[in-house]
């Protein structure tokens, strides 16, 4: 107990140094997007004038990424939790194949996945140039992290009993899956939802390779403030980007813990 309460303000004062040293990046670029000129800093005084810029060059971008977020959860869960759950109960040799050949989008850089995608289906033009390409490419990198998670839970030993129970007072397949499995497996399934949905988000490489002019998201229009614009406009759509996501990251966060409580109660 010594040792415990004499090392407690030593590993105190390194969490907070390291915080400080993780946050102080973030709060300059902050500031940056909030003053005249960052060269002089705080004397040329504040403006909102550079977030009303970004607003105006890039304010689309906001909806579409949160749009394509959203709807690559929901491709998610549609394809990755019958496909959690097959994995789950089959031990051939083929499944542990596939499970190893779902998670390569994830080993491969996001550049080569996206190249991949577009020497395979970029010759359809209408599809290549609309979101729905960009979709496939979120999903594709998106689904072995819905589909891990959820797998370990359908792999309980519990939900084996519960099922084998449900089966012998003549619950149908899709009776024990949709009534039984899935309402079991809800915590992981939730908290594989918020894995996509901050992925798909932050996702730059990636979409980076698929976009066009007219399907930027937030990440794609940040590098490219950067890269064309003054300082100050790049962090104000850093800015802008914390606004948009952080309360959404926090309610998704905060549904979590709602859902694994009343579960766990």
């Amino acid at each position: 107990m010594r040792t415990t309460t004499s090392s407690a303000p030593i590993l105190l004062l390194i969490t907070l140094l390291v915080s400080a040293f993780m946050l102080a990046p973030m709060l300059l670029s902050i500031m940056a997007g909030l003053v005249n000129n960052y060269s002089v800093g705080l004397k040329s005084g504040l403006t909102l004038r550079w977030l009303l810029e970004v607003w105006e060059v890039y304010g689309n971008t906001v909806g579409w990424s949160l749009a394509l977020a959203v709807a690559c959860v929901g491709g998610t869960l549609l394809l990755g939790v019958p496909c959690a759950y097959a994995l789950a109960r089959s031990r051939s040799r083929g499944a542990r194949a596939f499970e190893e050949l779902l998670t390569l989008p994830v080993a491969v850089p996001g550049l080569a996945t996206g190249l991949a995608l577009i020497l395979a289906y970029g010759q359809f033009s209408a599809f290549r140039q609309s979101f729905a390409f960009i979709l496939v490419g979120h999903i594709v990198f998106t689904l072995p992290y819905m589909v891990r998670i959820v797998a370990a839970a359908f792999q309980r030993d519990d939900l084996h009993a519960l099922e084998e129970a449900a089966r012998t007072l003549g619950a149908s397949f899709g009776q024990r899956f949709l009534g039984v499995l899935v309402p079991a497996v809800f915590p992981a399934i939730v908290a594989g939802s918020l894995m996509v949905f901050t992925l798909s988000v932050g996702e730059f490489n990636l979409t980076w390779m698929l976009q066009t002019p007219l399907t930027r998201t937030l990440p794609v229009g940040l590098a490219d403030s950067y890269a064309s614009m003054r300082l100050e406009v790049g962090s104000a759509y850093t800015l802008v980007f914390f606004i948009v996501i952080l309360p959404v990251l926090w309610g998704l966060q905060s549904l979590a813990k709602l859902v694994q409580n009343h579960h766990g109660t």
